[in-house]
Order: structure tokens, then sequence, then C-alpha cells
């Protein structure tokens, strides 16, 4: 075997690499995700030998040309990009892989989340991370019979998602309301947060949690390794609710989550329908929590109120209009976020 070297590319700096990486990882049956910023390469006589990316504090695309196997290079590649996302100040880590490939990743120092059937693993490179996130909301439980959960984007809060809150702390003692955390959305997380805050602070029995990796957000999920959009979804979706029901659940003694009916998007409609079987009924360790879905709130024209049709005026600059579907709290963030336009 020839001598190898590695080299860190950042994409941005180096857009050529991106296609070079991007046919690689095709000849071994894996996509390049776009938020892919960094990717370690093993080059050998000019050609990619390995690869291994970063997005964020996720690792993707790690592959290793099959000349190469055998020879460690997983490992190797893996230190480089764990060094190097420590550089970038990322010291939780996580990964996502094919179940088969279970014991490779857990030789190089990642302990198992959640499995998918054979589709999916999640893993973390820590064995006490999801324990440590469990201890620190089970400062934050509640005492009650019926503890309630909601879990949104709110892309933006609108008059739906208070109405959603509202009816969940209704049939609650308690009610834990988590923001997902990540920045695809067409508004950042922060002021995401800050509009669910606003939006129910007039709820005397809600805690609002700031999300976390153990939240997965479908925009960020990494599924560069399935091909099929319906396997994704399927791994995305059965990934984030065993780590709900394993974990999140008993911390916090929820035993209802609540979620909004879903008349437009398939994507969100197969979650719930997810919802119900992974927290309802497939057997596990541990209790099962039940699913209630909440009908939409419907504008007075009879549409059923949502974030997407708030972003569509807001690019449109129909103003009145969104004002009729979002809470006061959230009018006054987007008027000072688009003073020049609102004014």
């Amino acid at each position: 075997m020839s001598t190898l070297e590695l080299v860190t590319v950042a994409l941005a700096r180096q857009p050529q690499e991106k296609a070079r990486v991007a046919a690689f990882l095709e000849s071994h049956q894996l996509g390049m995700d776009e938020d892919v910023t960094h990717v370690v390469i093993a080059l050998a006589q000019g050609g990619i030998a390995g690869c291994a990316g970063l997005a964020g504090n996720v690792i993707k695309g790690v592959a290793v040309d099959e000349r190469w196997r055998g020879e460690n290079l997983s490992a190797r590649l893996l230190v480089e990009v764990e060094n190097l996302a420590m550089s970038l100040g990322h010291f939780h880590l996580f990964l996502c892989t094919r179940p088969y490939h279970l014991e490779r990743f857990r030789r190089c120092g990642f302990w198992p989340l959640a499995q998918c059937d054979d589709i999916a693993a999640l893993l973390e490179n820590t064995p006490s991370g999801i324990r440590r996130y469990c201890q620190q909301l089970g400062r934050l439980k509640q005492p009650g019979e019926r503890i309630g959960a909601v879990v949104m984007n709110a892309n933006p809060f609108t008059l739906g998602h208070r109405f959603l809150a509202e009816q969940a702390a209704r049939e609650s003692d308690w009610l834990h309301l988590f923001v997902v955390r990540e920045e695809a959305s067409f508004f950042p997380y922060r002021e995401r947060l800050a509009m669910v805050r606003a939006g129910v602070a007039h709820l005397p029995n809600v805690t609002v949690h700031e999300g976390s990796a153990y939240l997965i957000s479908r925009a960020t999920f990494p599924g560069y390794f399935l091909k099929e959009r319906g396997l994704v979804d399927k791994a995305w979706s059965g990934l984030d609710l065993q780590i709900f029901r394993r974990y999140i659940a008993p911390a916090l003694g929820i035993t209802q989550r609540f979620v909004g009916s879903e008349p437009f998007c398939p994507v969100t409609r197969a979650y719930n329908q997810a919802m119900h079987a992974w927290l309802e009924r497939v057997p596990m360790s541990a209790a099962p929590v039940g699913v209630i879905e909440i009908p939409r709130l419907s504008h007075a024209a009879g549409e059923a109120i949502s974030a997407s049709e708030v972003r569509r005026l807001l690019r449109a600059q129909r103003f009145a209009s969104i004002r009729e579907r979002v809470p006061e709290s959230t009018w006054t963030l987007l008027a000072q976020r688009y003073c020049a336009e609102v004014a």
C-alpha cells in the first residue's frame, strides 16, 4: 500500500473539492448533505482513499475505498474529524449510520442512542451524554398525573401554535414545551424561542425548554446514507420518537404528547402517524406516551393557520394578512425585524 496523507478541506474555501468528494461518496452509494462544511480526506497517490465530513456537531459521509479496508483507516479518519470538530468548538458529536456498521463505530468510541429497524442507528461520542441531559431535565420535573409535552419548530409562532399550547395546557397538570433547535429555518432559533416564550407567557403551567441535539430536526437529519426519501423520513421519525419515549418522557414524567393535525404537509402528517406507533404501540422498556391530536385552528376564511402560509405572506409583504394569523407578541417581533416594510 502507498502512503496515506490526511488533509482537511474547508468546502467554502475549496469548492472544487466538493465535487470530487461528492463523486467519491456517490461511488459508495452515499450522498453529500448540503450542510457539510469540512471534510477530512485520505489521499493515496492523488486519489481519495477515504473521507469523513463534518456538519456542525454531526459527522457525516464516512467512507473508505475497498482497497483500504482493513487498514484502520476509518478510525484514523474519525480521530482526525473529531479533532477538527473540537478545534471548531464542537465537543459533543453525533453520527448516524446503517445498523450493520454499529460495531465498527463502537470500536471508534461511539455509543448507540437509538436504532430504527435495519434502516438507521444514531450514536454519540460519549457514554454519558443522554444521561446528563436527562438529569438536567429531571430538575424541571413537575408534580401531576397528566404531564403533557409539545414539540414545535414555531417558524414563526402563530395563533395556531398558541391554540395548540393553550389546549394542551388545559388538558395537563403541567406542560413541557420544546422548541426544536436548528438554524435551517426561515427564522433563527433564538427568534423562534423568543416568540414561543412570549406567546405562552400567559399560561401558568408551562415550561418552555430550549431544544437540544436529542430532539432531532428533519431539516438537519443526516440522511446521506439513505437514497430513498421515504426511508430518510422513516429513520428520522423513528430515531427521534424513540429518544423521546426512552429518555425525555421518563425524565420529566411525561404521560401525553400533543400535536396539531396536519392538513398540508405529507411529511409532518406521516410523522404524526409514526408518533402514534412509536410512542403508543411499539413494545419497549419505557412506558407508552399517549398521543393527542388537536384540530388545527382555522382563519376567519376557513383555512387552517400554518407557519408556512405566514412565511409566504411575509415574502409577499402582505403584513395585514400576517397580523391576522399571529399573536401580538409575534407581530411585535416581526415589526421590529421588518420595521421598514411594516412602517
